[in-house]
């Protein structure tokens, strides 16, 4: 399976953003996929997570009632919906793909990976 996430760019304080995933060479109906980011000098953190058997979603704390995870099935997609973006959520954001749809928020745990977008809040 290949990932290409998209949506990233530059807003600003209060903001809202929304990422995409399209994945191709398979399907992903099977699958936890989650999102995943990055800041400069940081290790890669966990940021949202949704199994493929309508299990209710997973968020960090740190964007719990901020953002949405979403995934389209038919259409092979999965979206994260940012509202109320604020400077600490700049990064860059990866979305992944779980074979064993465990839904962990450990990122060595996923196996496929998009090549990542950036999104930048300033204040």
């Amino acid at each position: 399976v290949q990932l290409q996430a998209s949506g990233g760019g530059m807003v600003q304080t209060g903001d809202s953003l929304r990422l995409s995933c399209a994945a191709s060479g398979g399907t992903i109906s099977r699958l936890t996929m989650g999102w995943f980011r990055q800041a400069p000098g940081e290790e890669r953190v966990f940021v949202a997570a949704i199994k493929w058997n309508g299990s209710p979603p997973t968020y960090a704390d740190s964007v719990k009632g901020r953002f949405t995870i979403s995934r389209d099935n038919a259409k092979n997609t999965l979206s994260l919906q940012m509202n109320s973006l604020k400077p600490e959520d700049t990064a860059v954001y990866y979305c992944a793909a779980d074979r064993q749809s465990l839904g962990s928020r450990r990122w060595d745990l996923y196996d496929y990976w998009g090549q990542g977008t950036q999104v930048t809040v300033s204040s």
